[in-house]
């Protein structure tokens, strides 16, 4: 009887928890990125994402990620050649990976650093908060706050959450599809 009680419990437990996944899945999860993605024509895109028509139809690709430093490091280019280009670098805080770090290169001109919010992140999702040991994520400076990667098979979504004076902004929303 008491087998089957820690049983239960652990099964509780295991089941109200959910899957947890950890830093290194995560990266791991990332790969799924790889390649050059257009910007989607038949959802809204928000803020920096959002081009007139004429404009949207001459960008060839709308971000691409890449591996670099022997697969240490996933290179995110959003809006690579047009005057919105940003850099998102993405890479494991320690040998062990047991901690997911980014730096937004943003064209605010500022370097948000961010990590993966391990409590909100699946194999699908990734959430990067505003790491708030450093001063910009402290700030009343416009910056983002919180970078989300939302996968679905060939689509992928993007959420750049900004903050200023402390409280959350229009935010840009980019929606993505898969040209390779």
């Amino acid at each position: 009887m008491k087998k089957l009680f820690i049983f239960a419990a652990l099964m509780v437990s295991i089941m109200s928890s959910g899957y947890a996944i950890d830093a290194e899945e995560v990266f791991e999860s990332m790969e799924e990125l790889n390649g050059k993605w257009m910007l989607s024509k038949s959802k809204e895109q928000q803020g920096s994402c959002a081009f007139k028509k004429e404009i949207l139809d001459k960008i060839k690709t709308g971000i691409s990620f890449k591996y670099i430093g022997i697969e240490t490091t996933i290179q995110e280019n959003l809006l690579p050649g047009t005057g919105r280009e940003m850099v998102t670098m993405y890479h494991c805080k320690d040998i062990a990976c047991t901690t997911l770090k980014a730096t937004h290169y943003c064209v605010k001109m500022n370097q948000p650093e961010f990590i993966l919010n391990l409590e909100k992140s699946t194999d699908e999702k990734f959430v990067f908060d505003c790491d708030m040991s450093t001063e910009l994520c402290n700030s009343d400076e416009n910056h983002v706050h919180q970078i989300i990667h939302e996968l679905d098979s060939d689509e992928l979504t993007i959420y750049y959450n900004s903050w200023k004076n402390k409280k959350p902004i229009k935010s840009t929303v980019c929606h993505f599809e898969r040209s390779e």
